[in-house]
């Protein structure tokens, strides 16, 4: 389940189908990808509103001339660098799938500007050679670089090294610890499939001293298996590597996950997991390990299904709304009938017939200390301002 927010101190669950329709909804990221005319406006005015050159982004279509095409638009409207994600928005997570390096190499023959490349990006051999095969001027890396953060110095460091390098950065300039947790959780991936009363004790740490003594006892346990290790042992589970160093993690496929939940097919193997999280009756051992390691640090948390707020949609356009909407809308649809019916929601923190009561306040305030002729240009004004306020609901 995904949270999203719908009121002021609120929020609903709501599954990830409908949080995928909510992103494309609302236009987020890779769902603009299909609003060419928006696209183009936002670009043009941020470069006529900054003086900083506009970058953008993107991933590609599956088809590579729609996707050449996509570019150079960008390019026309005023991006002065671009990035491109060589999957399409549908590529994401067992999805994720091989990066298309041939989409990106039409783009940078294509257009005139930078060209950055991203996606499968997992040492800095892959680095030279997608530079090679697709004459980009730079390359990004996301889950790579979360994974080795050395990665571009072609380096492949301890763990807990990094790790180390990694808390000292925030002791100096301090983040939410949630940050620092998941930093860690990438760093230390193949590690903690050793470790696992490692990886609970990680989930549970409620200080930033308490992660520093979880890399402490990391480092101790994995210097005690190399002082131990067999000459000529190699890495076990296919690893390039021991756990201990820095690696790339390799998502499995759809297939592969199945393999790893005993399933023959696809659906089967998401429907055995489901099923799991579905049984919750308190029974810890009936718990995904996610909500074990929930229920651990919050022995009162509830998963009782019936228990859940429930998904409520908009009266006007169907995405989340605000739970102390006056007009059970989304804050969208909610500010645009505000406005036209001069009204107040405190839900949503929109106060028009409010601020429009005190306008014409101050404006009766200020006829009794002013001149005869000031008093008469200032009711004139207000009857402007009417006039306009009705132009403007009716245009609305």
């Amino acid at each position: 389940m995904i949270q999203l927010p719908v009121g002021a101190g609120q929020s609903n669950s709501i599954s990830a189908d409908e949080a995928y329709e909510c992103l494309d909804l609302c236009h987020y990221g890779a769902f603009l990808q299909e609003e060419w005319d928006l696209l183009q406006r936002m670009i043009l005015l941020a470069n006529e509103k900054l003086s900083v050159p506009i970058t953008c982004k993107i991933r590609v279509f599956p088809d590579i001339d729609k996707t050449v095409k996509y570019a150079q638009m960008l390019e026309k409207a005023g991006c002065q660098l671009l990035t491109v994600h060589g999957r399409t928005k549908e590529q994401k997570g067992p999805l994720a799938g091989v990066a298309s390096w041939e989409h990106i190499q039409a783009v940078r023959k294509a257009v005139n500007i930078p060209v950055f490349a991203n996606g499968n990006i997992q040492c800095l051999s892959d680095v030279e050679e997608c530079i090679r095969k697709t004459g980009v001027h730079g390359v990004m890396s996301a889950e790579g670089n979360l994974h080795n953060p050395a990665l571009f110095e072609g380096r492949n460091p301890l763990v807990w090294e990094m790790a180390e390098e990694y808390l000292e950065i925030v002791q100096k300039y301090p983040c939410p610890l949630s940050y620092v947790r998941a930093h860690l959780f990438k760093l230390w991936h193949h590690t903690l499939q050793v470790y696992q009363q490692l990886r609970e004790e990680l989930a549970k740490v409620k200080t930033l001293e308490g992660i520093v003594d979880v890399n402490r006892e990391l480092k101790l346990r994995c210097q005690e298996e190399i002082a131990n290790q067999k000459e000529g042992e190699k890495p076990k589970e296919g690893l390039p590597f021991f756990h201990w160093i820095c690696q790339p993690y390799i998502r499995p496929g759809p297939k592969e996950r199945c393999k790893e939940n005993g399933a023959s097919g696809t659906e089967k193997g998401v429907r055995g997991k489901r099923t799991l999280e579905e049984e919750e009756d308190g029974n810890s051992e009936l718990l995904s390990k996610n909500k074990q390691k929930k229920k651990l640090r919050n022995p009162n948390k509830s998963f009782d299904p019936s228990l859940k707020p429930k998904y409520a949609k908009c009266d006007q356009c169907g995405n989340p709304k605000g739970n102390k909407c006056v007009f059970n809308m989304c804050r969208g649809c909610c500010k645009k009938r505000a406005f036209k019916e001069t009204a107040d929601c405190p839900g949503h923190g929109l106060l028009f017939k409010t601020k429009y009561e005190k306008s014409l306040s101050w404006q009766h305030s200020q006829r009794g200390i002013q001149s005869p002729e000031m008093s008469q240009r200032g009711e004139a004004e207000v009857g402007e301002a009417v006039v306009l306020k009705e132009a403007g609901d009716s245009a609305v």
